[in-house]
């Protein structure tokens, strides 16, 4: 797919604003008649037709429907809204196409009419994801940057945006570009030396060769290496909260939420579902999943939810396993903890409001299993919930992703990607362990040049361009 000025002729629009009651909404529109189709249906107060107003300019005015040719002619008609219409002109918009958006005022009724007459008068509907998709194909963004574009409507987190930011600007773009310039110098510098022997000379040049293909494999395992942590950035840590019944695990959902979403009470089994919400440490986001209490049980509903805490379980990227601390460490906990110790978990003892005297945790856990961290707290007077989170945060983050020239992947495409262009590099250093000819190492060196270039979208089939950006809302 080659990039190109114009993508095509048909002039697109959409509501880009949530389609709900609020102080405005918004209608975009962009392509070669989005300034004519203004044209019908905008009265400028200052008299002036769109081509008359500035190139990048705020207009105040209304939108007229209009009901003949005589009635356009004249400029008279129905008056829909009272908007300010924006002119924006190619290249310089979103899209690299002329676009023109009406800030109209926020009722739902208001906003559709006034959409119906953008397309009435010759604009077609966009598809998700469109005005995104036309910045790309006109080389307003590169592919890597269109798809940071939705990363950022959907951040969770400060640290999730920041990072999508950072995409957007074209740190991941650099990156890429960067290690593709030196596999296509090096691949061309080959292919000279082979046609013109006479003058270029290839002796000892893969021994520089293999140095340059070392750092880039190296660069390349960085990349792929961050993925684990940047998924969790992007997508929040999917944490099962675990335990027998009764043991105060969804006291704990409610106090990590501070609200009440789960329902509380001494009888064991009272939660028979899983509940699922989703709560922000900060630059931590936790997707949080409340199981029913673990046991053997009779009862055909409660045995449902204990399959489905177990396969929660299964899914999860961390555990906290809670524990009455008056209770201790049981052999039912254990057979259970036995089960889970591959997975990340914080053992947390709850209730400690609840124990009298001087009472600590009863049984040290190191004979239990490798469990990383343990935490004293009470759901109901929050002792010890602040530790927890900061427990939950050094956990996953050790901070290296503060430093603003970390390049963090995000996106399961780019990393598959990535690995493929990293097999195609160590190909080619072990072909220069063996000795292979240099003509050989160029297949493995551009085999890695396109899969690279398929982050950026240098080269990359319609319809995973299609698939990407109907991930996209309706006006973006």
């Amino acid at each position: 797919m080659k990039t190109q000025m114009i993508y095509e002729k048909e002039t697109i629009a959409a509501i880009c604003t949530g389609l709900t009651g609020s102080g405005i909404n918004i209608i975009r529109m962009s392509g070669d008649s989005a300034f004519e189709i203004a044209d019908r249906i905008f009265k400028s107060v200052s008299g002036k037709n769109v081509a008359g107003m500035g190139k990048f300019s705020v207009n105040y005015g209304y939108i007229v429907e209009k009901q003949t040719d005589t009635e356009l002619k004249s400029d008279t008609g129905k008056i829909v809204d009272e908007v300010l219409l924006l002119k924006m002109q190619a290249p310089h918009s979103y899209t690299r196409e002329d676009v023109i958006e009406i800030d109209c005022h926020g009722g739902i009724l208001v906003t559709k009419k006034i959409l119906e007459l953008v397309l009435k008068n010759g604009a077609r509907l966009a598809e998700p994801g469109e005005f995104t998709k036309r910045a790309f194909l006109n080389g307003r963004l590169d592919l890597s940057q269109a798809e940071a574009v939705i990363d950022i409507i959907n951040a969770k987190s400060n640290l999730a945006l920041k990072n999508s930011v950072k995409q957007l600007k074209g740190q991941v773009k650099d990156k890429i570009i960067g290690l593709r310039e030196t596999l296509i110098s090096k691949t061309a510098y080959i292919e000279a030396a082979l046609d013109d022997p006479e003058h270029i000379s290839l002796d000892g040049f893969t021994d520089s060769l293999s140095d340059e293909i070392k750092n880039i494999s190296l660069e390349l395992r960085k990349l792929i290496g961050s993925f684990d942590e940047g998924k969790l950035i992007n997508e929040g840590i999917n944490t099962c909260i675990l335990g027998l019944p009764n043991a105060g695990k969804s006291s704990l959902l409610n106090a990590l939420l501070n609200e009440d979403r789960a329902i509380v009470t001494d009888i064991a089994g009272t939660t028979r579902d899983v509940l699922k919400e989703t709560v922000s440490l900060g630059d931590v986001v936790l997707n949080i999943i409340d199981t029913a209490g673990i046991r053997d049980t009779a009862d055909v509903i409660e045995k449902i939810g204990v399959d489905k805490a177990k396969k929660e379980a299964e899914n999860a990227d961390l555990i906290l396993y809670v524990v009455d601390l008056n209770e201790g460490v049981t052999g039912d906990d254990k057979k259970i903890l036995e089960e889970i110790k591959d997975k990340k978990i914080i053992l947390v003892y709850n209730k400690s409001d609840l124990v009298k005297g001087d009472h600590s945790i009863k049984e040290s856990v190191d004979d239990i299993t490798d469990l990383e961290k343990t935490v004293q707290i009470s759901s109901l007077t929050g002792e010890g919930i602040e530790i927890l989170k900061n427990i939950i945060k050094n956990m996953f983050y050790s901070g290296s992703i503060q430093n603003e020239d970390d390049v963090i992947i995000t996106n399961q495409r780019h990393r598959e990607l990535l690995i493929k262009a990293g097999d195609s590099v160590n190909n080619v250093l072990a072909g220069i362990e063996s000795g292979v000819s240099e003509d050989f190492l160029t297949i493995d060196m551009m085999d890695a040049y396109e899969a690279l270039g398929m982050i950026i979208g240098e080269s990359v089939e319609d319809d995973l361009a299609d698939r990407i950006f109907s991930d996209f809302c309706m006006g973006k």
